[in-house]
């Protein structure tokens, strides 16, 4: 029989996905760790993706296809579960809320032990996130910014309750793609069906962060190519005038609905709205949050 070692070199050899629990609170939470084939670097980067609600770790890893970049780039991936399949984002409006789970802490924890098992860089982790994930990942922009070097949200906003209380301690870069026909989070802002919260507008969402990051000029705005005549359009709004590192972009999905952009398609779009393939998420979450730019 192969030693546990043994077993996790020849894994990684070939591509593998592991499941970690960590004991936090006492709860044993949970998390997927996918591991590229070959070689990755001493220090490779960290990339954790959240679920919506009532998604789970495996979930968001088909929904997202997010190892297929992975492993041509090199990143470590992790996808952890949610408490009751939900985060604590700060609405109160989901079981992990009302339970008063600590996932800001969960995820720090996350990090340390991502960290630990393969290695990762902590001067490069980056949080994305789906819906609830996508309110929890501005959470953790607001709470956890000294640990993390990107944040990606789709199909979310802020929330009135999260922006009161936000005060990152540094700047984080943020990129949000959300759909201007998205029946669930009001791409205008407003009020929420089923009693989930009052959210601020997309627009809004990224003037209050690029504020936060200290950008001092209105976004300059670039009409993406309509290559996939999906019924989308794709529009770019991108802060100017941030510190080198600390920038905001808004990708508005024109038509577009609760879903990823690029990623796995849904028996759901009648009820989620239109996926588009006028934009791959992944591509542009990976490609703002490491390119290179200069201080204004």
């Amino acid at each position: 029989m192969l030693s546990h070692l043994a077993l996790a070199v020849t894994l990684e050899a070939q591509g593998s996905d592991s499941s970690y629990t960590i004991e936090q609170h006492q709860l044993v939470r949970s998390y997927l760790l996918h591991t590229p084939p070959g070689s990755i670097g001493q220090h490779p980067p960290l990339v954790i993706l959240l679920h919506g609600r009532l998604g789970n770790a495996s979930a968001m890893e088909r929904l997202t296809r997010f190892n297929q970049l992975a492993d041509r780039v090199g990143i470590i991936v992790a996808y952890p579960d949610g408490v009751d399949r939900s985060w604590a984002d700060g609405r109160g409006a989901t079981p992990a809320d009302q339970q008063h789970v600590d996932d800001v802490g969960f995820i720090s924890a996350l990090i340390d032990d991502a960290a630990r098992r393969r290695g990762v860089d902590p001067a490069r982790v980056y949080v994305a996130g789906y819906s609830n994930g996508g309110f929890m990942t501005l959470r953790l922009g607001c709470e956890l910014s000294d640990r993390l070097a990107g944040l990606g949200v789709v199909a979310a906003t802020f929330s009135d309750s999260l922006l009161a209380r936000c005060h990152p301690h540094r700047p984080v870069r943020l990129i949000i793609i959300d759909g201007t026909a998205d029946p669930l989070v009001p791409y205008g802002g407003g009020d929420m069906q089923g009693n989930r919260g009052h959210v601020q507008s997309a627009e809004s969402t990224v003037a209050e962060w690029a504020k936060l990051n200290g950008c001092r000029a209105q976004p300059l705005s670039r009409a993406l190519p309509d290559t996939a005549h999906d019924g989308t359009t794709v529009t770019a709004l991108r802060s100017t005038g941030c510190p080198a590192e600390a920038g905001v972009v808004l990708y508005r999905i024109g038509n577009g609905g609760h879903t990823w952009p690029g990623g796995e398609a849904s028996l759901l779009e009648p009820v989620l709205g239109k996926l588009s393939r006028n934009l791959d998420a992944n591509a542009e979450f990976w490609r703002s949050w490491t390119e290179v730019q200069s201080a204004p």
